[in-house]
This record gives structure tokens, sequence and C-alpha cells, in this order.
């Protein structure tokens, strides 16, 4: 297994601020997963499963996490087809768009909304990644787990609570790392899938910052309403705190504009909780991990 020693979260998030991790192992194979339990007992820190860094806002300074990141790289393949469902297999350290675009050539459609999501299937899997009303777990039957209290292994579907960006695996009290997962997907026209994925990429494009250093959103949106708004009648679109700000075009979207440091962004989403709940009475819920 490889272990990275000292590695900067500026360097591994996609918001490009952050401390220091005391060391990163990189799980590969299944060698590398019956390894775990020793090195994480050599190692002596706390693990943190870490894809690509797409949601995360970690503290300054030195942090005495190790994060374990999964670059199972299998897959996808098709497994079976029964009705019209086709039963798809990939590994969690392929990308998520990686996936969406073969779902999409294989003519496999039920994520076709995900469309410029960035991160990993793992990281997809763990944060029931999701938009415009389609999750990553709702086409989940089974996901393949290593955790500290039952090793590695394979759970079905009720086995696990998946609801807006949470996954909770039964049986895992705290850390667990994503290997594998089984979807099961709808065929169709590989151009219909195509069209839809190009048709909500577009609609993304048109009001989300992708091209930022961001961390996507940083608060869920409350039942029946949407965080960005709340943040721009709050007066919150647009605002910055040293090197981070809420971005002009999406007010939920928290940007590194150039030399952002974690206690900005933390103060600067303090701030605006504050607001949201002083004007509009409404507690809004973190969406991005802080980590540290």
């Amino acid at each position: 297994m490889d272990i990275i020693r000292d590695v900067p979260f500026a360097k591994r998030t996609t918001l490009r601020l952050g401390g220091t991790a005391l060391a990163e192992a990189v799980v590969r194979d299944d060698e590398d997963v019956a390894a775990l339990p020793g090195m994480l007992a050599g190692l002596g820190a706390d693990p943190l499963a870490f894809g690509m860094g797409s949601n995360i806002l970690a503290k300054d300074g030195e942090l005495g996490l190790v994060l374990v990141s999964s670059r199972l790289a299998t897959g996808p393949e098709r497994l079976a087809e029964d009705d019209g469902r086709v039963s798809v297999r990939v590994g969690s350290g392929i990308k998520l768009q990686s996936l969406l675009g073969w779902l999409a050539t294989e003519g496999l459609a039920g994520l076709e909304r995900l469309r410029g999501i960035p991160g990993s299937v793992g990281g997809a899997v763990a944060m029931n990644a999701g938009s415009w009303g389609q999750s990553f777990c709702e086409r989940m039957a089974r996901v393949r787990l290593w955790t500290p209290e039952r090793g590695d292994h394979w759970l079905a579907a009720g086995e696990w609570r998946a609801d807006y960006r949470h996954f909770a695996p039964a049986g895992a009290a705290g850390f667990f790392l994503v290997l594998e997962a089984e979807l099961s997907m709808d065929r169709a026209d590989p151009e219909t899938v195509r069209a839809g994925m190009a048709e909500y990429f577009r609609r993304k494009k048109a009001v989300q910052p992708i091209a930022a250093a961001t961390c996507g959103c940083a608060f869920k949106n409350p039942e029946g309403e949407s965080a960005g708004r709340l943040l721009d009648r709050a007066g919150f679109r647009g605002v910055g705190l040293g090197g981070v700000a809420f971005s002009e075009m999406h007010a939920n979207f928290l940007v590194n504009t150039g030399g952002g440091r974690a206690s900005e962004a933390l103060e600067l989403i303090a701030l605006a909780r504050e607001a949201v709940r002083t004007r509009f009475g409404v507690e809004l819920e973190l969406e991005v991990r802080i980590v540290g």
C-alpha cells in the first residue's frame, strides 16, 4: 500500500485550502484492503475516508488525520440484465463523470442529472450525491465497504439509510470506506441518455461556478426552500472575507478567490448562518464536510 506523508489539503481538495494531514494511505487492490487494519494501527491516527476532495473544508494547521483513499478502478461493467434493468458494477476510485460517460455510451439511464458533479464513485456513495431531484444511492442495489467492525463486506439494499446528501451503512459505528457499488440502471437509447446529460450540464453551467476553486454548496437546502435563495436574500451573494467568498453566480457556493484560509471560510459560514437564522428563522445545515 502506498503511504504518503504530510499531505496538504490545499493540494488535495477542490477548495484549495486547509492544513496538512499526517499521511494518506492509497488503496488500489484487494491486498491493500486486507492490509488496512495493520496500517491504521501502525499510524495511530484518526482515519478519514477521502475521495477527490470535492466536498471538504479542512481546518488550518497540522491535522492528526490519515486520509484513506480508495483507487479501486474496477469496471464499470455490465453484470446482468432483467426486464430492461441492467446491473452495473463499478469501483469506488472511478471518477463519477467517467462512469456517467460510460453509462451514456452503453445506453443506461437513471443518473443523467448528476452530470457535472465532481468527485469519485466512492464520494458519490458516501455523500449520496445528487442534483435536480436525482441521487446516486437510489440506483444502488449493493455496496462493498470496509469497516473496522466488519472488515471487507457487501451490503444489500435495505442495509443502509440514504437520504439528502447522507449515507449511513448498517453496522458502521463511524469510519467506513466505500470499495465498489452495484447499480441498477434502465436500458435506454444512448442518444437520449447523452442528450439528457448534456441538458442538465448546460443548466448547471448556467447557474453554478463549476470552473472556480469551490467545495460546491456550503449548505443543504432546507425543506421546501433553497439555501442559495435564502443566502441571496440575506445579502451574501458575492460577499467575501479574506480569500474566500460566496459566489456571485450562486450564493450557496463557497469559493476560494485566492489564498483563502479555512479560518476565513469558517467565519464567513458562521456569519451567513447567523444572518439567515435572524432574518428568516431558518437553521442552515452544512453540506460541506468540515474536517480537522
